[in-house]
């Protein structure tokens, strides 16, 4: 109550009388909610790599032997009003050093009813490119990002602001189709024109602005869904990314990707399982690098030139009964050969299995491993343990 009357002092100080107040009150619909969740993660083990960060490469990835706690996600999820949803992610998280870092990953609102099966999503938010990239740790099938979301979008997956289109097309099966346009800059558009990127090109980053449209970012993305029987459900879908870079003042980055979901589900299933799941996500990157001085050494210069990487995953995920879930991922990524031998475009081959227990569906156990193998460093063997506990009321991911 003394919140409110310091609430309507304030607005009879500027003018407004305490009874348009009372009479006015803001519009909210009848089912507004809001949903609070936290998700703390935090991974334990041991790699024959003593330096884990030059293999783990994601940055919600296991860091060092021994303890990580790479993410701890506060969500703020409800409805804002007839017309708008909205949605905030705060992530914590510490370093290899043990040092806090905090971070708005994504704060955006959703229309709810504008027409023609359209939807608007403004914002920051990750980029609806393939299937793992707009998804949150908690809800990775394994420990670690795929190398080749790395290789191509950085240790943070690709996010920016921006605003995002989606139409649902009319068909008798699920269609969707997006476009996203965001800023190109920051080191969350790891091939774009982020400082970043020197790590592909080796170059000193150009400073440039954003001269007229073309140097935004352009996220396009079409996704269909059917059932195959009243057992089975495929999902395929194709990605683009296409915006400046920053190796020189008219370089541009191009990224394509094709992805795949399957799965199956018993008709005698029981709270879901047993089921079987196929996940596959392929990607090839065209980065035009222009002339450019080296970032390392003022006196070497780079001349124009085209690298070429490309990369793919591919998982299997076995629900073997309630709670007990194994899985099994190979994967590779590799890059042309260019004027900077980049640590990051380096040929990698990793396979991974696990096996993940649900004590209940607010915390989950998983231990996994890697077979690392880089060229010409050769193989790497590492052991995590992951834990995972939910507090609170998570929004709902898409399928």
């Amino acid at each position: 109550m003394r919140v409110q009357h310091l609430f309507t002092a304030c607005i009879i100080a500027v003018g407004v009388p305490g009874a348009v107040l009372a009479q006015q009150p803001a519009p909210r619909t009848s089912g507004a909610y809001m949903n609070t969740s936290f998700v703390g993660l935090m991974d334990f083990g041991w790699s024959t790599e003593p330096d884990v960060g030059s293999l783990q490469l994601g940055d919600h990835d296991p860091r060092v032997r021994g303890f990580s706690i790479p993410n701890g996600e506060l969500a703020l999820d409800g409805t804002v009003d007839p017309y708008f949803k909205g949605f905030t992610n705060i992530v914590y998280k510490l370093d290899a050093q043990g040092e806090t870092g905090v971070e708005l990953e994504e704060m955006y609102f959703l229309t709810t009813s504008l027409p023609g099966n359209l939807q608007l999503k403004g914002g920051q938010f990750f980029a609806e490119f393939g299937r793992q990239n707009p998804q949150h740790p908690h809800a990775w099938a394994f420990a670690d990002e795929p190398l080749v979301l790395h290789r191509m979008f950085g240790p943070e997956g690709l996010r920016s602001q921006g605003l995002r289109l989606s139409w649902l097309v009319p068909t008798s099966w699920y269609t969707e189709a997006t476009v996203g346009v965001f800023n190109s800059a920051g080191g969350t558009t790891f091939s774009f024109r982020s400082d970043e990127s020197a790590e592909i090109h080796g170059g000193a980053p150009d400073e440039r602005d954003v001269r007229d449209p073309a140097d935004l970012l352009v996220v396009p993305r079409v996704a269909t869904s059917f059932d195959l029987s009243s057992t089975q459900t495929l999902l395929v879908g194709v990605s683009g990314a296409f915006g400046p870079n920053s190796s020189g003042p008219d370089a541009r980055t191009q990224i394509y990707g094709t992805d795949l979901y399957w799965k199956w589900k018993s008709p005698r299933a029981h709270q879901g399982f047993p089921f079987v799941s196929f996940q596959a996500e392929g990607m090839t990157r065209r980065y035009t690098a222009g002339r450019r001085v080296s970032s390392e050494n003022p006196n070497v210069t780079f001349s124009d030139e085209v690298l070429r990487d490309q990369g793919a995953y591919a998982q299997v995920v076995w629900g073997i009964k309630p709670l007990v879930v194994a899985g099994l991922r190979g994967e590779f990524a590799t890059g042309s050969v260019a004027a900077f031998a980049s640590p990051t475009r380096a040929n990698r081959v990793r396979v991974s299995p696990n096996l993940t227990w649900y004590p209940t569906e607010f915390s989950k156990f998983r231990l996994q491993y890697n077979y690392d193998f880089r060229d010409g460093l050769g193989p790497d063997h590492s052991v995590w343990m992951q834990i995972e506990f939910l507090l609170g009321a998570h929004a709902a991911h898409k399928f």
